[in-house]
C-alpha cells in the first residue's frame, strides 16, 4: 500500500489577510500589487457587504475608501465597529483626497483611524498594515 501524502498548505492562506473595501475594484487591485508578496489581498467593491466580507475572509487589517457610493467609508467602520465578528479587526482609511506627500494632513482627521493615500508607495503601505497588525518589520 502506497502512503498517502499530506496536502501542503496554500501559501496565500499562511499570509495575513488585508480586505480592500473599495466601489472601484482597480484599487484593490493595486494594492494586491504593492502587498501581494507578503499579504493575500481581498477585494470587496459593495461597501454593504463590508461586515459579510469580514466574516468570511478573517482579516487582519481593512483597509476602506473614505468616499463611495451607498455607504461612506465611516458608515462602513461603524457598521463594522457594532458586529462582535468584526469588531476588533484594526481599519486604515484609503483616500484619494491627498497625495503621499500630504498625508500629514489626514493625521486626526478621522478619529482614531490611521488613513494613507491610496497612491502611497508599497513600503509606506506595508508599513501601515504591519504597524497595524502589530508586526515588526520584517516578520
Amino acid at each position: 500500500m502506497t502512503p498517502k501524502l499530506r496536502a501542503l498548505p496554500d501559501p496565500e492562506k499562511a499570509k495575513p489577510c488585508v480586505l480592500v473595501i473599495d466601489d472601484d475594484d482597480a484599487v484593490a487591485m493595486a494594492i494586491a500589487a504593492r502587498l501581494g508578496r507578503d499579504f493575500h489581498v481581498v477585494g470587496e467593491t459593495d461597501p454593504a457587504q463590508a461586515v459579510e466580507a469580514a466574516l468570511r475572509e478573517n482579516p487582519g487589517v481593512i483597509l476602506c475608501d473614505i468616499n463611495m457610493p451607498g455607504l461612506q467609508g465611516d458608515e462602513v467602520a461603524f457598521n463594522l465597529s457594532e458586529h462582535p465578528g468584526t469588531a476588533d479587526i484594526p481599519l486604515i482609511y484609503l483616500s484619494s483626497l491627498v497625495a503621499p506627500n500630504e498625508e500629514a494632513e489626514l493625521d486626526g482627521l478621522f478619529g482614531d483611524y490611521t488613513a494613507i493615500s491610496k497612491g502611497a508607495s508599497a513600503d509606506e503601505l506595508r508599513q501601515v498594515v504591519e504597524q497595524a497588525l502589530g508586526l515588526s518589520p520584517g516578520d
